[in-house]
């Protein structure tokens, strides 16, 4: 006899469900290892600034505690941490199917705090640059400016990131592949979220002792 048609078309509906979780996951793991090589990058980094810190780097160049304005830091941190709890309820809101509206909501908030961290820092580069303290002025300012602006970049990029998917949610929801998608994304913003705090701590914190 024949196998019935109903149990034919559940074969049918169940394999494209099976080929995007397949899909999402190897895209995961991808991302996962797109991460570690951007952990390697900025150790290496990390680790020229440090190297940098030596007497001699500073040549006749300011000193950190010269340069440096804490408080400056300090509410730059503030809006990265806040936009980090902001992109993490937006998550919630798509785990627990609350609505595209306020998913939307919670990015916006996220991408308005990404902005204001990327304004300040822009703000602090100026400053600093208009001072003469320039990357060319000493090793510690070049490795300064290789550093901290490293992680602005990756914060633009993010932002940018962002942006294409609202865009996508405009267009097409909260589909299966866009929640894939804002999971990695949630994945790289709590990653520079934890580099920063390495970066205010060492730099910023370290340059006031």
């Amino acid at each position: 006899m024949n196998a019935p048609a109903p149990a034919l078309g559940l074969t049918m509906s169940v394999e494209p469900q099976h080929a995007h979780e397949a899909r999402s996951a190897s895209a995961l793991s991808g991302f996962w290892l797109f991460m570690m090589s951007d952990l390697i990058l900025f150790g290496l980094v990390f680790a020229t600034y440090v190297t940098m810190l030596m007497p001699a780097s500073f040549a006749l160049g300011p000193r950190p505690k010269a340069i440096f304005e804490l408080p400056g830091a300090a509410l730059e941190t503030a809006v990265l941490l806040t936009s980090t709890f902001t992109f993490a309820m937006a998550s919630l809101a798509i785990k627990y199917e609350r609505g595209r509206r306020e998913v939307v909501a919670w990015l916006l908030v996220t991408l308005a705090l990404g902005l204001t961290f990327l304004s300040l820092e822009v703000s602090e580069f100026a400053r600093m640059l208009e001072a003469g303290d320039r990357p060319q002025r000493s090793g510690f300012l070049s490795a300064f400016f290789g550093l901290v602006p490293l992680h602005g970049l990756h914060v633009l990029a993010g932002s940018v990131w962002l942006v294409l998917m609202l865009i996508e949610i405009a267009r097409s929801g909260l589909s299966d592949s866009v929640r894939s998608r804002l999971a990695r994304l949630a994945l790289f913003w709590h990653f520079l979220d934890l580099i920063w705090v390495g970066i205010f701590s060492v730099v910023y914190l370290g340059g006031r002792a």
